[in-house]
């Protein structure tokens, strides 16, 4: 009894050090960032930083703007939204509630094996074979525009969608289903006025997950989107070439001084970034959360 004891304490404490140590090298990682981050501001202002719309940091008097990455973000990751929720709730649907057991038991291992794919490989997929077809189809100058990226990460973000919107989906009680059809709905009315509505939470969940996902890729939105340091006008943004947050850390952080402003103004983006994605899968987790305590 007492080496059981001595065994389950020692275990108790390995898991213990384990979430400690993942706590405090997250805790440390945002000191680093928000300490690198904040030393632009002793010599460029708080304001300019967040209004300037223009992001030139090797001009004669640099400039580093914030708002043409922010919106070039923007843009994309809510075109990949837009693109990816209304196929993934669907495809969700079909494989929970529509598609031969057989083919849904092929369907959800192969959409979470996409899930794993590297964004390079989504990156040239993206490059060889959709700005051409952009380009030609519209008649743009370029095919590389933040259409071209918010299909790509829309295409990136489905395997989350999916996953866990046919999870959620396939959660709810199957007696509130066959409640729903006893009293003379049809099938289809059962899903669309029953499955998915108790399902809600759990979709919204992977909803903001996917943005997630999309507001922080990297490789695969500098390679089709243009990477043009511009303000995105409206409704053409869509069609312009434009430069995400993420694009521009990659891009331009392994040739600029250490110690400079331009190094600095870059873990600054990075900060804003780490704010954003911290905020929305803060809101995911409460989604989830009330999702599984609503079942």
């Amino acid at each position: 009894m007492l080496n059981r004891n001595i065994k389950e304490k020692g275990i108790e404490s390995l898991l213990f050090a384990a979430g400690a140590t993942a706590v405090i090298a997250l805790f440390l990682l945002c000191i680093f960032l928000f300490r690198e981050g904040a030393l632009l501001f002793e010599n460029y202002p708080v304001s300019s930083f967040l209004t300037d719309t223009k992001w030139l940091p090797t001009a004669t008097k640099p400039q580093y703007g914030l708002l043409p990455l922010l919106l070039g973000s923007f843009v994309v990751t809510v075109g990949s939204i837009l693109f990816s929720v209304p196929l993934g709730i669907a495809s969700a649907i079909y494989i929970s509630e529509i598609a031969d057991p057989k083919i849904a038991n092929v369907l959800k291992p192969v959409t979470e094996i996409l899930a794993g794919i590297p964004s390079v490989v989504y990156g040239f997929f993206g490059l060889v074979i959709l700005v051409p077809i952009v380009q030609k189809t519209l008649s743009l100058p370029t095919g590389q525009t933040a259409l071209t990226g918010s299909i790509m990460l829309g295409i990136m973000a489905l395997p989350t969608i999916i996953s866990i919107s046919e999870d959620a989906i396939s959660s709810v009680p199957r007696s509130i289903k066959e409640g729903s059809l006893a009293l003379g709905s049809t099938e289809w009315q059962t899903i669309y006025k029953v499955t998915v509505p108790a399902a809600l939470s759990g979709i919204s969940a992977a909803v903001m997950l996917g943005i997630g996902r999309a507001i922080g890729e990297t490789m695969t939105v500098m390679m089709v989107s243009g990477n043009s340091a511009i303000i995105p006008g409206f409704p053409s943004g869509l069609f312009e070439s434009v430069r995400t947050m993420t694009a521009t850390i990659a891009l331009e952080m392994g040739e600029v001084p250490q110690g400079s402003d331009h190094f600095h103004a870059l873990f600054a983006i990075g900060s804003v970034l780490f704010i954003t994605t911290f905020i929305i899968n803060i809101i995911a987790n409460y989604i989830k959360r009330r999702y599984r305590f609503s079942l």
